[in-house]
């Protein structure tokens, strides 16, 4: 396995967005509407307002992905950067990947200065949860009006 840097506009990295979006459409609980589906911009996972990173398997297959951007600072000294799309294929699961890729991610937002990460996600997403509390989030307040989340987390970094 390894990551790389990857943009969202290229076929394998827009093929996995696809997968992802397709994936939590299916599986989100639509009782009162249906899951949105926003594809991200180049320019918010471009350097320096962001990355989007592609997890390959040994065969060189892009298997999942994830991105960070900035956002803006809520106070003096605090550079706050939101984790995005984190996703593994289900075939790709299991193998700790999942954790290689989010430590990826939070590297990537230590080299752009930032002090705190956050992220949203839907209470459905059990194993999310699991593996973000393992990485050191913290529920917090929702910090943003995404209407697939009903958590959301933080992190100082």
């Amino acid at each position: 396995m390894r990551i790389r840097t990857g943009d969202v506009d290229a076929p394998a990295e827009h093929a996995l967005l696809e997968a992802y979006f397709a994936y939590r459409a299916a599986s989100f609980p639509s009782i009162d509407r249906a899951y949105s589906v926003v594809f991200p911009s180049r320019a918010v996972f471009t350097h320096p307002a962001g990355v989007f990173l592609v997890v390959e398997d040994d065969s060189g297959s892009a298997v999942g992905c994830g991105g960070i951007r900035m956002l803006p600072s809520l106070a003096e000294g605090v550079v706050r950067v939101e984790v995005k799309h984190v996703w593994l294929s289900p075939e790709a699961r299991g193998r700790g990947w999942a954790g290689t890729l989010m430590e990826a991610l939070e590297a990537e937002a230590r080299a752009l200065g930032a002090t705190e990460l956050v992220l949203d996600t839907h209470h459905t997403l059990e194993g999310a949860a699991r593996l973000y509390a393992r990485l050191g989030y913290e529920g917090i307040e929702a910090y943003n009006e995404n209407v697939n989340a009903t958590r959301w987390y933080r992190k100082a970094l």
